[in-house]
């Protein structure tokens, strides 16, 4: 049997896609429309009781609910594609780094710019745009940090292409298409991960010109 993947094109997701079809995995795309609501039906809930994306149900049928415990299960159910170093101090960079992506780029960040509604205590439009102002200023001052950590040369820990690498595009993509310039070496990152044949497929299937 294929694993499920559970998605929404553009959105983390993409993400995990990457990695999916950078280790050239046989899986079943079943795609979520966010704005309908596709994720608060029952027949999702009962398998991702939190009603978020992405979720991956591997063969064994347990399903994995969040980014971070997807990527960190194909990296160690799949040793050989290396996508954590065998160093350990490089692993633990690289998880770092996947961490600042979900937790400060998305979740303090974008979610605050795509989502500014959860922020609000009141319906506004002046409050809505404070909210989404917040998050573009939390999303840039994310970037100088990451500009500082990143190498000048390769990906997020390396030569090879990680779970880091795959977490960071996603914001970067996100901060591309939303106007949110990035400093140098987190564009040049950005520019050569998008240049990965593998990225580009992945892109295009999701409806983006590479």
């Amino acid at each position: 049997m294929a694993m499920k993947f559970y998605m929404t094109p553009g959105s983390c997701s993409t993400g995990i896609h990457i990695l999916l079809e950078t280790l050239e995995l046989p899986f079943e795309a079943w795609i979520l429309n966010l704005p309908a609501g596709d994720h608060l039906k029952p027949e999702y809930l009962a398998i991702n009781p939190r009603g978020t994306i992405p979720t991956l149900v591997p063969d064994e049928g347990t399903a994995l609910t969040d980014f971070r415990s997807i990527a960190l299960w194909l990296a160690e159910r799949y040793p050989r594609a290396r996508l954590l170093p065998d160093d350990p101090a490089l692993a633990a960079r690289a998880v770092e780094l996947l961490d600042f992506a979900l937790s400060q780029l998305h979740g303090e960040g974008f979610r605050r710019i795509f989502t500014a509604e959860r922020y609000l205590a009141e319906p506004g439009a002046r409050a809505r745009d404070d909210v989404t102002a917040h998050g573009r200023q939390i999303v840039t001052q994310a970037f100088a940090v990451l500009d500082t950590r990143l190498p000048a040369a390769g990906y997020a820990v390396g030569e090879h292409f990680t779970i880091a690498d795959a977490g960071l595009f996603y914001n970067e993509f996100w901060a591309d298409r939303t106007d949110i310039p990035l400093p140098p070496r987190v564009a040049a990152h950005y520019r050569r991960v998008r240049a990965l044949p593998v990225v580009r497929q992945v892109l295009a299937e999701e409806g983006y010109r590479s």
